[in-house]
């Protein structure tokens, strides 16, 4: 009589489905934006307003044209003390970052980290077939970390 032994079996323990976590699930939509022939007066007043550092720049047409920013403003406060006028009558355009980086909403939360500690900005506008559809900060990305769990990583 033949006796057949298998042992203890090692049951696999069942792994928790990878969930991708998108820039789309963590961006803001409902944007501020602006025109490029805004003045930085109104844009120093908007940011003011809605306590944020920047914002997208769009044309007419709702295309993305450039990103303006705090530091952009502040080169015109700068051009008004030198030249002792106390309004700030430059257009965006004029000093807008015109080269503009942009994200996927398809793309992952941690690449977007990595582009973010890589790259040195604070938002980045988020694109899908050529047109503005939201905006990632830094700050949004910060705070949707703390709310994953172990197992989601």
């Amino acid at each position: 009589m033949v006796k057949s032994f298998q042992g203890v079996r090692v049951v696999e323990p069942k792994k928790a489905p990878v969930v991708q976590i998108l820039v789309k699930d963590n961006m803001s939509t409902n944007l501020v934006t602006f025109n490029p022939d805004d003045t930085i007066e109104q844009v120093m007043e908007l940011l003011t307003k809605k306590k944020i550092s920047g914002a997208p720049v769009v044309d007419s047409s709702g295309m993305l044209v450039g990103i303006i920013s705090e530091v952009d403003c502040l080169r015109e406060i700068i051009k008004g003390k030198y030249s002792n006028t106390p309004k700030f009558p430059g257009k965006v355009s004029e000093h807008m970052t015109q080269d503009v980086i942009t994200l996927s909403p398809e793309l992952s939360l941690f690449d977007a980290a990595q582009k973010f500690l890589e790259l040195k900005i604070r938002r980045f506008p988020v694109l899908k077939d050529g047109k503005l559809v939201g905006q990632i900060s830094l700050s949004d990305v910060i705070r949707a970390f703390p709310k994953l769990k172990q197992t989601t990583w």
